[in-house]
């Protein structure tokens, strides 16, 4: 088989001749369509729920300590370890004065603890959205509280 050129004709154009050209545009346009609206509203509600907590306090706890012992000076108020002795002192006439301790206060410090649970009434918001139908007018209404 041999292979042949395909005869090509040629067409001369002139210098005052005119090629049409056609030309096409794309336009895009818009418009709005509506599909439907939505009704948006809170609604705030309310519930008991129980809260824990640990409280702690510190009480005094006084214990009366006799003495009865006649001492050449007025005791000063001390501390020993975790207990804050008070003297009570009284003076007592006899042929001479002499100071007699009557009794020592010991005053100790004790921390307590406990647990506790306390009704509160909390407050939770929540959205409710309800979806109108085409062509309903959209309905506002106050939040509620």
């Amino acid at each position: 088989m041999i292979d042949q050129d395909p005869v090509c004709e040629t067409e001369v154009v002139r210098a005052t001749d005119t090629i049409e050209l056609l030309e096409e545009f794309a336009v895009v346009s818009k418009r709005v369509v509506t599909t439907g609206s939505l009704s948006v509203r809170t609604v705030t509600e309310s519930f008991d729920e129980e809260v824990a907590a640990d409280l702690s306090g510190t009480k005094a706890v006084v214990e009366r300590v006799a003495i009865d012992r006649i001492v050449e000076t007025i005791p000063q108020t001390r501390v020993e370890g975790n207990v804050t002795i008070v003297p009570v002192f009284e003076e007592v006439l006899v042929v001479e004065r002499r100071i007699r301790l009557v009794e020592e206060l010991h005053i100790r410090h004790e921390t307590t603890s406990e647990s506790v649970r306390l009704p509160v009434s909390v407050r939770r918001q929540r959205a409710v959205i309800e979806r109108l139908p085409v062509g309903s007018p959209a309905i506002t209404q106050p939040n509620e509280e």
